[in-house]
């Protein structure tokens, strides 16, 4: 098969396990945690990265911002022979307690984007796979990370006129956290075959402007880049979690 025309890969990259982050920075930083590191392509807003960890084979691929380029990963994604895909991003926490560097666990989305209501109805869910939410979860315990779980709203609108009333409205119907890709990734995932999950760093407390947050976020705010490389060492342990369960399970 030749290269995807966005991602720039082809099914040569032998490995079904990939972490999603957004910004292609974040690429780059989760070398750090990989042995064998081979960079691989970076076209437009998506930067590719092959290494192991522990011995397994996983691609780093950034998705951009936003649900529709967050979507062309995806298919691109599954048609080289990707299997399971944990995003890694940030959020701004919708409830109280929630602070700089906490990860959230995302067990569903509300659907507020455009780009998961082009493939499904708005009655379709956005919920990650269980087996790897699950492995998500236990990883960040085990670690001993600062974690929430519960649903997050992802949107398409980072600075609408509307914002700060829309968040207070699903606060209040209990959702935990905001971002822009997580119901794209879960809808879309779930309709090409791939097991998917998302793991988002905190960078705006409940009550702060989102904007300015990821501004110190990007200019090294110690707490969310502590965030950071728990989310990106809770994804590498999940993958890995759920190669072993399926190594297991072929064995018996």
């Amino acid at each position: 098969m030749g290269k995807q025309p966005h991602i720039q890969l082809s099914d040569d990259i032998l490995t079904a396990c990939a972490v999603l982050p957004g910004d292609p920075g974040r690429v780059a930083r989760a070398m750090d945690f990989l042995e064998d590191v081979q960079e691989l392509a970076f076209h437009r807003e998506y930067r590719s990265v092959l290494g192991t960890f522990e011995g397994m084979r996983v691609l780093f691929l950034s998705t951009g911002m936003g649900g529709p380029s967050t979507a062309i990963a995806v298919e691109e994604l599954a048609k080289i022979g990707i299997r399971a895909a944990v995003r890694i991003g940030s959020c701004g926490a919708l409830q109280p307690g929630m602070n700089p560097g906490d990860l959230v666990l995302v067990n569903g989305a509300v659907r507020d984007d455009g780009a998961s209501c082009a493939y499904a109805p708005a009655q379709y869910p956005a919920i990650p796979d269980f087996d790897l939410l699950s492995a998500c979860k236990d990883s960040a315990r085990e670690a001993g990370f600062s974690w929430h779980m519960g649903i997050a709203r992802s949107h398409d609108c980072l600075y609408g006129d509307d914002n700060l009333r829309l968040y207070e409205e699903w606060s209040r119907r209990g959702v935990i956290a905001s971002d822009m890709e997580t119901a794209a990734l879960f809808v879309v995932g779930r309709l090409r075959g791939i097991r998917t999950a998302s793991i988002l760093n905190v960078v705006a407390p409940w009550h702060k402007d989102v904007g300015q947050s990821v501004g110190r976020y990007a200019d090294g705010d110690a707490a969310a880049a502590a965030g950071e490389a728990n989310e990106i060492l809770t994804a590498l342990m999940a993958l890995k979690r759920i190669e072993q369960k399926e190594r297991r399970e072929k064995r018996q």
